[in-house]
């Protein structure tokens, strides 16, 4: 144990003598391990935003939603008034309510209004009349002190809602929401509950349902029904047009994760029956979707990998040649310790704890320069946007977040330290293959 340590201090004090080789021979080590751990964060902590915003639909959930068919071009008065009528109709729930009563729920959203003002301010409306099972089926989470629809406010068809985030912030920024009142159109609805935050403004699942959940207002589907019908009216630069639309959306929540893909199948034969060109229903599975993710997020994390290895292979390559130069700087030194005794594995040992200690070394450092970057990249990111030289090439509002994985840090380390040995095992046995008396008389 004790010829051991001495061997391990010998390497080590060479390696002290010439500090700044040492350094720039584990650079490419570093910098390696650095890039692997930063490439897995980028590609872990961006999966992981797909995922929450795909998530936040709900995994066990099927959404039937209505879309808007291409339009014909039309000309003189059908151009300036017309009536669109598509998408998921009362009778397409009550087959998918007949066919799918395995289901957990099934909850109905329909879209109404064009307007939605408070005092001076207005903006489009977003607004869906639902039922109370919503809130669950759309994993929806509401601030304090407020409520969401009831089973009240649905059978006497209330003048209520409960509103997004982003419209509590743009309506009601100076003022306690709750309880307030805005307007729909005409029609004067009260606040009773606030939305939290959803997370899809610009990830995912925003692109999925089209629209920022944090702007949408929800009211009983009693009233949306009574208050506005099926028409959805919209004017502007003097035309008229008007879509009718029974049913928004329906969210159907399977049992369990196990039967999302057969309650999938189901729903998609049972609204072919009405909708056999599929032009104006689309079927979104989060849970197929999810699968997807996970997938494409495994190619793009093996070719991150394999780019970052390519680092490591440069930094071993380094290494090597090092330390064959230092076999060569070296000679008359290993002449020296095989006149007094030493064996050839007690060379190749020498040589072993230097790019072993060499390869740690760099491996210790570049975890933690990849974790400075990982932590500090979402945080600089926008700062280097802002530049004046990037903004006319780059969108300033590109965002960037990052993950650190635990199993990265040590896979790297592990790695680092094994292509310092391997890349050192060559020069090492050079070394070791030294005849004593010719050693011993090189300058």
């Amino acid at each position: 144990m004790s010829f051991l340590l001495e061997i391990i201090r010998l390497g080590l004090h060479n390696l002290r003598l010439h500090k700044l080789r040492s350094f720039l021979t584990s650079l490419g080590i570093i910098l390696g391990v650095a890039a692997v751990i930063v490439m897995i964060s980028i590609g872990e902590g961006t999966k992981q935003a797909a995922l929450r915003d795909i998530q936040a639909l709900g995994a066990t959930n099927v959404i039937v939603r209505s879309i808007k068919p291409p339009e014909t071009v039309q000309s003189g008065s059908e151009e300036r008034s017309r009536i669109i009528s598509y998408g998921v109709t009362n009778q397409d729930l009550r087959r998918l309510r007949q066919f799918t009563g395995d289901a957990a729920s099934i909850v109905p959203l329909k879209a109404v209004g064009s307007e939605i003002s408070y005092r001076a301010k207005r903006t489009v409306s977003q607004t869906f009349g639902t039922t109370p099972a919503l809130m669950d089926a759309a994993n929806l989470r509401l601030e304090p002190r407020g409520r969401y629809l009831s089973d009240e406010d649905l059978h006497a068809g209330r003048n209520v809602a409960v509103i997004g985030s982003q419209i509590a912030r743009q309506f009601f920024s100076l003022v306690d929401p709750l309880g307030s009142e805005f307007r729909i159109d005409q029609r004067v609805f009260r606040v009773i509950g606030v939305l939290k935050p959803v997370g899809l403004a610009g990830g995912a699942g925003s692109a999925l349902v089209g629209r920022d959940l944090n702007k949408d207002i929800h009211i009983p589907l009693t009233t949306a029904t009574l208050e506005f019908g099926d028409l959805i009216v919209r004017q502007q630069s003097g035309s008229f047009s008007a879509e009718q639309v029974q049913i928004s959306e329906v969210y159907l929540t399977a049992a369990s994760t196990d039967e999302v893909v057969n309650t999938a199948d189901r729903v998609k034969q049972i609204v072919a029956v009405a909708h056999p060109d599929g032009g104006d229903v689309e079927i979104i599975v989060p849970w197929e979707l999810l699968e997807n993710v996970k997938k494409t997020q495994l190619v793009w994390d093996i070719v991150l990998i394999s780019i970052a290895a390519i680092s490591l292979l440069v930094g071993g390559i380094g290494i090597m040649n090092i330390m064959l130069a230092s076999v060569t700087e070296r000679t008359r030194e290993i002449g020296i310790r095989r006149a007094l005794g030493a064996t050839r594995n007690h060379i190749i040992a020498q040589f072993l704890v230097e790019t072993g200690s060499l390869s740690a070394v760099g491996g210790v450092l570049g975890i933690g320069f990849g974790v400075c970057i990982s932590v500090g990249i979402d945080r600089l990111l926008p700062r280097l946007l802002e530049m004046p030289f990037l903004r006319s090439f780059i969108q300033t509002e590109v965002s960037l977040e990052t993950q650190i994985t635990g199993w990265s840090i040590v896979a790297s380390f592990f790695v680092a330290a094994a292509v310092g040995l391997i890349f050192g095992v060559y020069p090492a046995i050079v070394a070791s293959r030294q005849d004593p008396i010719v050693a011993l008389r090189h300058d």
